[in-house]
């Protein structure tokens, strides 16, 4: 056979003759497609920015470019209501219900922002259709493919079923063709099935990593738990003969087919992924296409959407390189604030003069000598850090910090919800030295969302007095970004528990290289549980390493701007770490 003689050879062969080169796709996003629900990355493994970064790393790349974008407008009633009940659209303007959708606690819950991205998904599917229908070729949804959502009944992170929305508005509009929907997340389509039971001209072809139960004859499954690269390229080949010659397909390019993905059950490479998306591209050359992430629940799932886009766009096996688009983003965003609006040099400096010849009221501190609170909102504004605070419910935000004392120097962002004002973040920093180098310094850091409540489904993790706001990864790179104006080469802390850590490991690392790998084999041993799972078993004594019982190491971690973000791959021959269940060891 060619190739090596293999078997994945000769598909590469047949894929690399039939997919076309470069393609002018369009593609439909929007900042607001990152939901406001804080608690999804830490409880689920979601990475709430995905289509952010991807979208950043295309544009930066010139792989996407700005005429390629499109912004969607929101589903309107009439288009929910051909698929889904009326009693159960009206439910959902209740926080309970999005609340248990999304295996959330209602607090965390902002149903108008919620619904607002769920709709714009929605539009944006339903907008797509319509252009791969009028271009007979590929469109891009950068959100979507929510395919649990049944007509009257959501769950699995699913509210609204945008696939079955957009087939039903076709239909509405007078298209009769033949609809296939690949569904290649690693979920079975229960709620598409249901949708659209009663379209006989709807074909749903699906491989799936678990069963959850029959399906109807519309649906064409294939269960393959733990499946290779190559077991499931060869399963897809076969369902892609078993289906239908389509006018439309809708294909679910799920990222949760990877290996190490925290709810998938499937073992690709995320070459694997790109074989089956070029393979999908080739198959569905010069039909009218609509492309969607639909799911996926590791750190890697936004290379897996931005992979989609190389295959369909330019039929490109192209790696996605290993860089941080946030990094990329918050670095621009940073080169274009004026410095004189961030330390009010313009403003404060008569206010200093006659303080200093009058005896006049000492003027506001500074943060670290340097940002006055005004330049911290205007910054904060610019980075989009207080417009997600909004979608969070908080209003009227407002930067104070204090004088320094002999720990650091204190910040605070408050806002307020329900007529009360609320301690948002709470940061104590000071400049000092790590590594033997000049460092920001965070002493203390506390990202606080008072709105919502613990529960027994989301109990404290360990030194929390609130839940978190969801934040950690942006204000890490805010950091990042103070840090570099003032020319202090990194930023530094000691994390107390290992859910600090891990919110910081995108950035983050541990001087000591031992103390490094051990994190990240932590990280990969453990991956299987959610990280409140982690956290508490470490805080309560029950993680054993090598059989051994292992109690956290807060040692410090070091985050450098100029430096590429931190190898999170476990080591080759790593110790094992496992859990023990029950309760609390003795003190």
């Amino acid at each position: 056979m060619p190739v090596g003689g293999t078997w994945l050879g000769a598909l590469r062969d047949r894929v690399r003759a039939l997919v076309p080169g470069r393609m002018r796709v369009p593609l439909w996003y929007t900042p607001e497609y990152r939901l406001p629900i804080p608690s999804l990355e830490a409880l689920h493994g979601t990475e709430p920015r995905r289509a952010d970064l991807a979208v950043w790393y295309l544009v930066e790349e010139g792989i996407a470019r700005d005429s390629d974008l499109r912004t969607p407008g929101r589903a309107d009633y009439d288009a929910l209501a051909r698929v889904h009940d009326a009693a159960y659209l009206e439910s959902l303007t209740q926080a309970d219900a999005l609340a248990r959708i999304f295996v959330v606690t209602p607090g965390e819950i902002v149903v108008d922002e919620v619904l607002r991205t769920l709709r714009l998904a929605t539009g944006g599917t339903i907008a797509a259709a319509e252009a791969a229908r009028a271009a007979s070729g590929p469109a891009f949804n950068f959100f979507g493919g929510f395919h649990h959502a049944g007509p009257a009944l959501g769950g699995g992170m699913c509210a609204l079923n945008d696939v079955a929305i957009a087939i039903a508005e076709v239909r509405a509009h007078g298209f009769r063709g033949q609809v296939v929907v690949l569904d290649l997340d690693a979920h079975p389509p229960d709620g598409l099935a249901a949708c659209l039971s009663s379209d006989a001209k709807v074909r749903i072809g699906s491989i799936s990593g678990s069963d959850w139960g029959p399906l109807p004859g519309q649906v064409d499954e294939t269960l393959l738990v733990g499946a290779t690269d190559a077991q499931y390229l060869a399963a897809l080949m076969a369902l892609l003969g078993r289906m239908p010659r389509p006018e439309l397909v809708f294909v679910l390019a799920g990222g949760d087919v990877l290996h190490g993905d925290r709810l998938g059950r499937l073992s690709l490479t995320i070459e694997g992924v790109r074989e089956r998306d070029l393979l999908v591209a080739a198959w569905t050359r010069n039909i009218a296409t609509v492309w969607l992430p639909a799911g996926g629940y590791s750190d890697r799932s936004w290379k897996v959407v931005a992979g989609t886009y190389l295959a369909v766009a330019l039929g490109s096996r192209q790696p996605v390189k290993d860089r941080d688009p946030l990094m990329s983003r918050y670095a621009a965003i940073a080169r274009g604030l004026s410095p004189s609006r961030l330390s009010g040099a313009d403003d404060d400096s008569m206010a200093d003069v006659e303080a200093g010849l009058f005896g006049g009221p000492e003027p506001t501190p500074r943060l670290l000598g340097y940002y006055t609170n005004e330049g911290l909102e205007y910054a904060l504004t610019r980075f989009g850090f207080f417009q997600h605070l909004g979608r969070l419910g908080y209003t009227d935000l407002h930067v104070v910090t204090y004088p320094p004392d002999d720990v650091g120097q204190r910040t605070n962002i408050t806002g307020v919800a329900s007529d009360v004002r609320h301690l948002l973040v709470d940061l104590i920093a000071s400049r000092g030295v790590a590594d033997g180098a000049p460092s920001l310094v965070v002493h203390w850091l506390s990202l606080r969302n008072p709105r919502a409540v613990f529960s027994s489904a989301r109990p404290a993790l360990p030194g929390q007095v609130v839940p978190g706001l969801g934040l950690a990864r942006d204000l890490g790179q805010l950091l990042g970004r103070m840090a570099d104006r003032l020319g202090l080469p990194s930023v530094s802390l000691r994390p107390s528990w290992f859910h600090t850590a891990f919110a910081a490991r995108q950035h983050f690392r541990f001087v000591d290289p031992a103390r490094q790998a051990r994190f990240v084999d932590l990280i990969d041993d453990l991956r299987a549980f959610p990280l409140a799972d982690v956290t508490r078993a470490l805080a309560e004594g029950r993680v054993r390493l090598n059989g051994a019982p292992y109690e956290w190491e807060p040692e410090l971690m070091i985050y450098r701007p100029d430096q590429p973000p931190p190898d999170l791959l476990p080591t080759v021959a790593h110790p094992s770490f496992t859990i023990v269940p029950g309760e609390p060891a003795p003190s």
